[in-house]
């Protein structure tokens, strides 16, 4: 049955009459070599022999170098890297395979977490389907992925088709401290057939570092995705500004309640200390507290407490955060001296204003 297609479809048909693995040789790779080496020219007896131009001379291949690598035997496809081009992301090569290592972004984030759910979503996304999967080992091992290529395109009757099918295996691992991990991938199984016909191909390492690589730009590349659009959400997040309000009962020292969790209270805390005067000299978020110092400055305490005589003194402080009982997402905080002493309740009283005015002040994003 004669098949209906255009004369652009018979161009291109008849130029791609190669299997991708035919692609990694050079033109005319078998007539090179089987080429015989001509011999010296022979030179009478009695004649001087000339001097031959070193000019074009191929040097001698090194010790290191294998000399079978020839004809056929040559791979002429450029290298492939691998492009760790996600935030917080770098590549560490080893003998047997490529790690990227991936740092945490934020301390709130899971790093195991995130990178075993951005692997599982692209493979979702790509229609990969996932043959096993355990998140206590860090392992995700696919189903077969089969790649169809048209190879050789007949009026008369059916294509020859060149088949790839690959699994792979994703491994990964985080450290205890959960701030740093890695992502590895494996070849597990490759097959391949030209016109139904399996095709009995030795991969060499060469070739499945080149599989492998191809299949993890891919997944580094959905992961720095995922994070751009965490990042960004995070600093419209941050920069909306925390409410404030200042509590002064009575019954105990003076302290702020902020209507935010502990972690973004903290990064907040990061921003407005500096802009208040406050000089951070240590920090300690296991136990919530910042250590600051106040150097004296009339000029730049007298632009905020204009209204008062008063100033904070200088020396040494502390700015403690605590969770509030029973409300997560409510976050105490205190402000002592270096002992962790109360200071004057006036102190604390004239800090405030400025000090709930910067929290929840809206920022641009950058």
């Amino acid at each position: 049955m004669l098949k209906q297609v255009t004369p652009l479809i018979l161009i291109v048909a008849v130029s791609a009459c190669s299997t991708s693995m035919e692609r990694r040789q050079a033109n005319g790779a078998e007539k090179y070599a089987n080429a015989k080496v001509t011999p010296d020219l022979t030179i009478p007896e009695g004649l001087l022999t000339p001097k031959y131009s070193l000019e074009y001379a191929i040097p001698a291949i090194g010790s290191k170098a294998d000399p079978n690598l020839i004809g056929p035997a040559l791979d002429i496809r450029p290298p492939l890297q691998v492009l760790p081009m996600a935030e917080g992301t770098r590549v560490e090569e080893g003998d047997d395979n490529i790690k990227v290592i991936v740092e945490s972004i934020g301390i709130d984030i899971d790093l195991k977490q995130e990178l075993f759910g951005d692997v599982k979503e692209y493979l979702s996304k790509a229609g990969i389907k996932i043959l096993k999967e355990d998140f206590d080992a860090g392992t995700i091992e696919t189903d077969w992925i089969t790649t169809k290529e048209v190879v050789d395109s007949s009026m008369w009757g059916e294509d020859k088709v060149f088949v790839l099918r690959q699994r792979y295996l994703f491994d990964i691992n985080v450290s205890p401290h959960g701030r740093t991990g890695d992502l590895t991938i494996n070849l597990a199984e490759h097959e391949q057939s030209y016109n139904g016909e399996p095709q009995d191909i030795l991969l060499t390492a060469d070739d499945k570092r080149r599989y492998t690589i191809d299949m993890l730009n891919e997944v580094v590349s959905y992961i720095g995705v995922k994070r751009e659009h965490a990042l960004k959400n995070k600093r419209l997040e941050e920069s909306k500004g925390i409410a404030v309000r200042f509590i002064n009962d009575g019954d105990e020292t003076p302290y702020w309640i902020a209507n935010a969790g502990y972690q973004r209270t903290w990064e907040r805390l990061a921003i407005v200390l500096p802009e208040m005067g406050f000089d951070i000299t240590d920090t300690d978020p296991n136990l919530g507290v910042y250590f600051v110092k106040v150097v004296d400055d009339s000029g730049f305490w007298s632009s905020i407490w204009s209204d008062s005589d008063m100033a904070i003194p200088e020396g040494d402080y502390r700015i403690t955060l605590k969770d509030v009982s029973g409300e997560p997402k409510k976050t105490a905080i205190y402000l002592t001296d270096s002992d962790d002493k109360p200071i004057s309740d006036a102190t604390v009283k004239q800090v405030s204003s400025t000090f709930t005015e910067l929290m929840s002040e809206k920022r641009k994003v950058r």
